[in-house]
């Protein structure tokens, strides 16, 4: 009775903690069973899930060097900290995806002797989600909407631009309203840059020319190669993670199938993926709505604003809370709910841009 009872924990545990992709494995199997197919994807998906690896991989290894804890270090030296932080967030999620600069940043943050410590996550919790939604490799929803609908990196920074602009601005004026006075930071050992930081450097420019058709996709083996011979532990990435992104994908397929049509309204399909992403984070919303649609803008517009909002809005947000709750940071309840509102003004403004803005263009 005793081992039935651990396993039945553990299951629990495990289920508790990967539920995303034991909801999507559910789906598959269920909806493949309903069309008599065996699961199946498109080469298009193949080669998302490989860039999404290959960008995992290269940022593992950026982590491990240490340049990305120092830069968080430098951010909050000097004057104007909480400005710093928040924009060292927005800027550095354009490049390393909103969930590392989040894990590179919030814990330097909770280090600072301030009493607003939890107003600045939740700060950077907003700017990582606004400024990864300008670039194509700022998240994994970005990156499969520029591949999958074959969109030009201008097109897609343009599209996008007013939506982390008008953000950008708002965050600006928000970290400038929080006092600095008190703002200080624990001694404690700057981190070390070890000399394969550049080498990782170079590997991250070579996906963004994968990503940006300047190299041919072949070219991102170098990195597999480069982490399998000089540094294993940055193939240590989130298996389980390309794993729910390939069981999405096919489910994505097999509704696109039942349903055997398209959401023709713009206006639907932003609705759909912004509210969708309050339940199951704008990821696996974009991946769903995207089977019925090819209007990329309302999808892009919809999964970036889905950022926002709930804690499950995106990945991202739950990194930020569970980080700032783990670390002891005071108030928790409280804190819990500053997250929910701001996240909710933040998507209730996010929805009004697009209707002011972007509605008009997208018809």
């Amino acid at each position: 009775m005793g081992n039935v009872a651990r396993v039945k924990g553990t299951l629990i545990e495990y289920l508790a903690r990967e539920w995303l992709l034991a909801i999507s494995i559910l789906g598959v199997t269920s909806t493949s069973f309903y069309l008599k197919r065996w699961p199946r994807l498109e080469r298009t998906d193949l080669e998302v899930i490989w860039l999404l690896a290959v960008l995992f991989v290269t940022v593992r290894g950026l982590q491990h060097s240490g340049l990305m804890q120092r830069l968080a270090w430098r951010l909050e030296s000097g004057t104007r900290v909480p400005l710093k932080l928040t924009l060292g967030t927005f800027f550095l999620s354009m490049v390393v995806t909103n969930d590392v600069a989040l894990i590179a940043i919030v814990p330097v943050t909770l280090m600072l002797q301030t009493p607003y410590k939890g107003w600045l996550v939740i700060l950077e919790a907003l700017a990582a989600n606004a400024g990864s939604a300008l670039t194509p490799i700022g998240n994994p929803q970005n990156l499969f909407i520029y591949w999958h609908y074959h969109v030009s990196p201008l097109s897609f920074v343009r599209e996008i631009a007013p939506f982390s602009a008008v953000f950008l601005v708002l965050l600006v004026v928000l970290a400038i309203g929080i006092p600095t006075a008190t703002v200080a930071r624990k001694r404690m050992m700057t981190p070390l840059v070890n000399g394969r930081t550049w080498v990782h450097a170079g590997m991250l420019l070579l996906v963004i020319g994968c990503v940006l058709g300047l190299l041919p996709l072949y070219w991102t083996l170098l990195v597999v190669f480069n982490a399998a011979i000089f540094e294993r532990k940055s193939l240590k990435i989130d298996f389980l993670l390309l794993a729910t992104f390939w069981a999405f994908f096919v489910l994505a397929d097999n509704v696109r199938i039942i349903l055997n049509g398209a959401i023709k309204h713009p206006d639907h399909i932003f609705l759909m993926t912004a509210l969708g992403s309050q339940l199951v984070s704008n990821v696996p919303a974009t991946l769903l709505v995207s089977a019925h649609t090819d209007n990329w803008p309302a999808l892009l517009w919809g999964a970036s604003v889905g950022g926002f909002g709930s804690l499950m809005g995106s990945l991202a947000n739950l990194i930020a809370y569970r980080l700032y709750i783990a670390q002891g940071g005071r108030g928790s309840r409280r804190f819990t709910w500053m997250f929910l509102l701001v996240g909710g003004v933040a998507f209730l403004l996010g929805v009004l841009l697009y209707f002011l803005v972007e509605a008009p263009n997208v018809r």
